[in-house]
């Protein structure tokens, strides 16, 4: 049997606070959680130095990378990015809808791997962060789905697609209730299994935390915001996650200097 896929997803906290500093600690997690994927959310890019952050990861781990991203401010961008082990073979910049219903600044990002087994799919985006903003993030990942759907795949046979990211929203939200077949979903036949809700064990897996420093004058609950999740159906079970657990939940001591690496816990399955 082939060995499982380890994929992680994290929002990396763009340049807010002490990004410099924060650079490192971000740097040694990733290398440590040693996953063959990486879906990352606010990674940057210097437009007049030619530095993006992904790149900067990716040279250390000794991955394959692709990132994808709008200006935010000035030369620095915000960027989506997908990091692996494996080659990236293609990828696709998705343009998402903003509240007006317009081409918006949020992305999603897919790269197609070239896999030990097989060509894997995986997407990864980061959702409108409006308290308020359900509609407009139902709206983006009616996109994403639409995209997935128009995928050259054989869902009953090839590995499920693997869709990743900071959605900026809660379980019992109308939009991940209908990624996750508890309503009618964006596309007909097309449903997504939570990693966490699957493999996680008991515990809420709060991915935006105010236990976090970064987060002391967070106005926003506790909240389980970052997803992993794996189209269905499942040939023989491939895809389906048999662990998954939170990462970067304590922060790291640079040059004396304790450091927490983002204002997200990342989230780190292991999929069959």
């Amino acid at each position: 049997m082939p060995a499982p896929i380890s994929i992680a997803t994290w929002n990396v906290g763009w340049r807010f606070g002490e990004w410099e500093a924060r650079h490192e600690p971000l740097t040694q997690t990733l290398s440590a959680i040693a996953a063959d994927i990486l879906c990352l959310q606010e990674t940057w890019g210097d437009a007049a130095s030619g530095v993006n952050q992904a790149a900067l990861f990716a040279e250390r781990l000794g991955f394959h990378h692709v990132a994808y991203g709008t200006a935010s401010n000035g030369p620095v961008s915000f960027k989506n990015a997908i990091l692996s082990r494996w080659p990236i073979v293609e990828s696709h910049n998705i343009v998402l809808p903003n509240a007006a219903e317009k081409p918006g600044h949020r992305r999603a990002v897919h790269a197609v791997l070239d896999s030990p087994r097989g060509r894997l799919h995986v997407v990864t985006t980061h959702l409108d962060h409006r308290f308020d903003g359900s509609a407009t993030r139902s709206s983006q990942l009616a996109v994403i789905c639409a995209h997935i759907a128009s995928l050259d795949r054989d869902p009953t046979t090839d590995f499920p697609v693997i869709l990743c990211g900071d959605l900026n929203a809660v379980p019992d939200s109308d939009e991940i209730r209908t990624l996750t077949g508890r309503r009618p979903p964006f596309v007909v036949g097309q449903v997504f299994s939570d990693a966490w809700e699957i493999a996680g064990g008991e515990t809420p897996g709060y991915t935006w935390r105010r236990d976090n420093p970064l987060l002391h004058l967070a106005q926003w609950p506790n909240r389980r915001l970052d997803y992993i999740l794996t189209s269905w159906p499942r040939t023989l079970g491939q895809g389906t996650p048999i662990a998954c657990r939170l990462f970067g939940l304590d922060p790291i001591n640079v040059a004396g200097h304790e450091v927490m690496p983002s204002d997200h816990a990342g989230v780190q399955a292991i999929l069959r």
